[in-house]
């Protein structure tokens, strides 16, 4: 029986919130280039691993696309999701897209922490998705908000940890098939 505190390959899937070029810049509690390598490491393991990559775009007219490298990134996988929701989840387009799936171990990373993030994780958890949030592969304007938003959704449930970490938790043996290719993105 999988243990819901640990991630499993076959259960999991990555959301990448939002990480548009206008709300990078705005970024203050940790500099953009960092939170861009960290879900470019996600992107890279979810492709290594077969993982369903789902990723959207807040008001993209008015916030622009998604950052152009993270694009390179996500050229193979489906189109960004436009939303004007906080809630990935309260978007009918993402809510298909992600039960789709079939998955219930959710990361989501991108911005912002005290907005999207927070609010698209409460909703997965009230639907019964198991939520993942890497720490370092999220940010917000301002520390404060983030900070409260993090201890808010641990105490509702979510899993907060970091990038690696949890890749670490979706090869989980060092004999997995897949270990040397996805070593190579953690190093």
């Amino acid at each position: 029986m999988p243990h819901t505190d640990l991630l499993e390959e076959k259960l999991a899937a990555l959301v990448i919130v939002d990480v548009q070029e206008k709300m990078l810049r705005a970024i203050g509690t940790s500099p953009p280039e960092a939170i861009i390598d960290k879900i470019t490491r996600l992107i890279g393991v979810a492709e290594v691993l077969g993982l369903p990559i789902i990723h959207t775009e807040q008001y993209p007219k008015g916030l622009g696309p998604t950052d152009a490298g993270l694009q390179r990134r996500l050229a193979g996988a489906a189109a960004a999701i436009q939303k004007t929701t906080c809630s990935c989840w309260r978007d009918e387009l993402f809510r298909q897209a992600l039960k789709r799936t079939e998955r219930e171990h959710i990361i989501v990373a991108g911005l912002e922490t005290h907005v999207c993030i927070q609010q698209t994780a409460l909703d997965l958890l009230r639907v019964d998705y198991q939520v993942f949030v890497p720490v370092d592969a999220v940010g917000s304007r301002f520390k404060a908000d983030m900070d409260v938003a993090l201890d808010r959704m641990r105490a509702a449930g979510v899993v907060l940890s970091t990038v690696e970490s949890l890749i670490f938790e979706l090869i989980e043996r060092c004999d997995h098939p897949k270990f040397k290719d996805v070593l190579k993105l953690v190093k």
